[in-house]
């Protein structure tokens, strides 16, 4: 590794400072104690989290410009930047802590393929964008273009890394080497980039057991990447104490019983070893909780799309797991600002989630764009915590 420019040091050890000082701010446990509470199933205040900001349109103050030089510094920066932005303007329930992590620096070779696509952008600074996938496997015999992941831990990197980072931060911040702490698991939404998503839709009906070969092979791949990892030591925690998350988003339309046969009876081979599964992104789950509670015995959290029957959503998840809930990012998208109408939406929802006896996460994300008006997201925050507290 090349020698990190003392400036690049000096820049980090300011933002450490920052990030110290916002750390040791008591709310931070608070947010930690309210956010046990929901995972603990209780019915207490929904926590708020705010993800997938457009970065793009935030930055009108320069608050998050990066002024490191090296590729080591940069994406820490990135990071700090990020989180502390987030504090000042937006936290919801974030709680942040006065540790800087080095992770594990481990060499995963991949499933042997990488999707193919034609990127289409509406803005060239954004990472938004939409994908039209080129089409890598059409039939049984090509099934064997995926392969199983071969993983390798760096220890002598890991190490180099720990001890710049160590030598940034003495003082300012503590510093910890971190393993694996989960993972996410999207078999089948990995395969749509391979196979063409309206051309595996198609397949459900046409050629159902290809699908069941093909989806089972990945997850065979998955299962012997993470067989790697416990066996090299580079899991946080042993797998039966850690949580994992995962979806099927591209089987949004389909029936609960081809969500289960072509995802949920393959996907659960891999979740069993895991402690808790945190199941569900965009796709409106409302109709499948008790499939997904059926062939996950271990479920704790469901995730929904926004566009969800609601009223039956509530019905279904009752207070057995926690309902990840996402408001619609739309409210932000539009023309004009209308913080009426998010409110009569978040007090509809919460109203209704309380009278059902569930425990919420809200979870405001895929925030393609704010208008470039990102005092939208602060008063988004400011709204949705007024009504958290009217939560009975």
């Amino acid at each position: 590794m090349k020698q990190i420019p003392s400036n690049d040091k000096t820049i980090l050890k300011e933002l450490g400072r920052q990030f110290a000082a916002a750390a040791a701010d008591p709310v931070n446990d608070a947010r930690r104690a309210a956010q046990l509470r929901i995972d603990n199933l209780e019915l207490s205040r929904p926590t708020i989290h705010i993800w997938q900001e457009p970065w793009s349109e935030i930055n009108l103050n320069h608050e998050m410009d990066l002024h490191c030089q090296s590729d080591f510094c940069r994406p820490i920066e990135w990071d700090m930047r990020q989180l502390l932005y987030k504090w000042r303007h937006h936290p919801g329930d974030l709680p942040l802590s006065a540790v800087s992590y080095q992770p594990y620096c481990i060499n995963d070779s991949g499933f042997g393929i990488e999707e193919d696509a034609d990127v289409v952008r509406t803005d060239a600074a954004s990472d938004i964008a939409s994908r039209h996938y080129h089409v890598q496997i059409k039939d049984e015999t090509d099934i064997a273009k995926i392969k199983t992941p071969v993983v390798s831990h760096d220890e002598k990197k890991t190490e180099e890394c720990f001890q710049i980072r160590n030598e940034i931060f003495d003082g300012i911040l503590d510093v910890q080497k971190r393993k694996v702490t989960s993972f996410r698991f999207c078999p089948v939404d990995m395969i749509a980039r391979l196979t063409g998503i309206q051309e595996l839709l198609m397949d459900l009906a046409l050629r159902p057991e290809y699908v069941n070969k093909l989806v089972s092979h990945m997850v065979d791949c998955w299962i012997q990447r993470v067989d790697q990892y416990e066996e090299q030591g580079l899991l946080a925690v042993p797998a039966r104490e850690m949580t994992v998350t995962g979806a099927a988003q591209v089987f949004s339309e389909v029936s609960p019983e081809m969500h289960r046969e072509f995802a949920l009876q393959h996907e659960a081979r891999f979740y069993k070893r895991f402690g808790r599964v945190e199941y569900g992104c965009c796709e409106p789950l409302h109709a499948k909780v008790d499939i997904c509670a059926e062939c996950l015995p271990n479920l704790h959290k469901i995730s929904m799309s926004p566009w969800i029957n609601f009223a039956e959503a509530v019905r279904n998840v009752r207070n057995r797991f926690v309902f990840a809930w996402k408001p619609s990012p739309n409210f932000l998208a539009h023309e004009t600002w209308s913080p009426d109408v998010v409110r009569a939406d978040i007090r509809e929802k919460l109203d209704m989630a309380a009278a059902g006896g569930c425990s919420v996460e809200i979870r405001l994300a895929d925030l393609s764009t704010v208008r470039h008006a990102p005092e939208r997201l602060t008063e988004w925050e400011r709204i949705a915590k007024e009504e958290v507290n009217r939560y009975p």
